[in-house]
């Protein structure tokens, strides 16, 4: 089966053909061809504006975004030979997330998906847990607990950073700062994409305001560890990062550190050091990771996997939550999203 991806930072769809199998009660897996697929200028305008559309347009750009995808998904297909593809499990570009009000919404129709696919597709993982009162994110965990059960924390370090770890025979996760998307948010002031390695970070100092500014906007919401997303983002993170009397090296030294601050401070240590795996595109920016282990001090190994799966861990996890969707069994966890019950979430769309 195929899993898509589009994150928060916008720099493409991830498409990962995964195979899994069930072991002696324990999944496998194997990520048998992967890509992204880079957003032309034009798309990532589209997605970024798309929460200012009325509704009228906002629907044409859903249907839209639904035939891409499916296009995608079929090059992708007859690029690499891929004759047998079961389903495709679609997790759309997020854009309304707030729980609070009872909804959230993920671009990209399914019923376009699979017409120009000619594939059946699972998706629409988040809305029926936000409709039981979760707060709908994170979903990953629980592929986290099945199929890399063998950390004792999973780190996935995209646009957001979030984390998944047992705590006293429960999942637990939840999303613990903004990363990628404010990195790339200033590194786009100097006409980058991202900074590479966090080169730019590394060479700024330290503003203590800023970073305890951003501390206390993180401190509001440690209580209840809700859902982050763009409009929080954009409502309370970008003013800070806009300062722009701090230099923009500064800047990103900052925002760096208050990731590494408040990703290590997150973590349930125990008497042994524990195993953090480390996914996402930050996983690749060696400055933020050299933050994270001064800061984790000799309480955690922080372990970076195989490309593949750094940069398409959410695309399998996805085709993985598809597959228990098709199974009827339980994909989404309420000891993460706080939900009244564990549910098998999705839409079924061309089975």
């Amino acid at each position: 089966m195929l899993g898509l991806m589009s994150g928060t930072s916008l720099d493409g769809v991830d498409i990962a053909c995964c195979t899994f199998q069930l072991k002696s009660s324990r999944w496998q897996f194997k990520i048998e061809k992967a890509v992204t697929i880079p957003y032309t200028t034009s798309w990532m305008n589209k997605l970024s504006s798309a929460h200012l559309l009325p509704g009228e347009q906002l629907f044409e750009l859903h249907s839209a975004y639904g035939t891409y995808l499916g296009e995608r998904c079929k090059k992708f297909m007859e690029l690499y030979g891929i004759r047998q593809v079961d389903f495709i499990a679609s997790h759309g570009h997020t854009i309304f997330h707030q729980p609070h009000k009872r909804f959230t919404f993920q671009l990209g129709d399914l019923y376009t998906l699979h017409a120009a696919s000619g594939k059946p597709v699972v998706g629409d993982f988040r809305s029926l847990d936000v409709a039981l009162g979760g707060q709908g994110a994170p979903l990953v965990p629980l592929g986290d607990q099945l199929l890399f059960q063998e950390y004792d924390v999973c780190l996935n370090l995209g646009g957001i950073a979030n984390v998944s770890q047992q705590v006293k025979g429960k999942r637990t996760a939840f999303d613990v700062c903004f990363a990628n998307m404010g990195l790339n948010y200033l590194a786009s002031k100097a006409g980058n994409v991202y900074d590479e390695n966090g080169k730019m970070a590394s060479d700024g100092e330290l503003n203590s305001r800023m970073l305890s500014d951003l501390s206390k906007v993180y401190a509001k919401i440690k209580a209840g560890r809700p859902s982050l997303g763009r409009e929080f983002f954009e409502q309370k993170i970008i003013p800070i990062l806009d300062r722009e009397e701090i230099s923009l090296p500064d800047r990103l030294h900052t925002f760096t550190e208050s990731i590494a601050t408040e990703i290590a401070a997150s973590f349930q240590y125990s008497k042994k050091r524990i195993t953090v795996l480390c996914t996402g595109g930050g996983a690749f920016n060696a400055y933020l990771l050299y933050r994270m282990l001064e800061h984790c001090g000799d309480r955690a190994d922080l372990v970076v996997p195989d490309a593949d799966v750094v940069k398409f861990k959410e695309a399998l996890v996805f085709a993985f939550l598809g597959i228990r969707r098709v199974r009827s069994e339980i994909n989404c966890l309420k000891s993460v999203t706080r939900a009244s019950r564990d549910s098998s979430s999705g839409v079924l769309v061309g089975f």
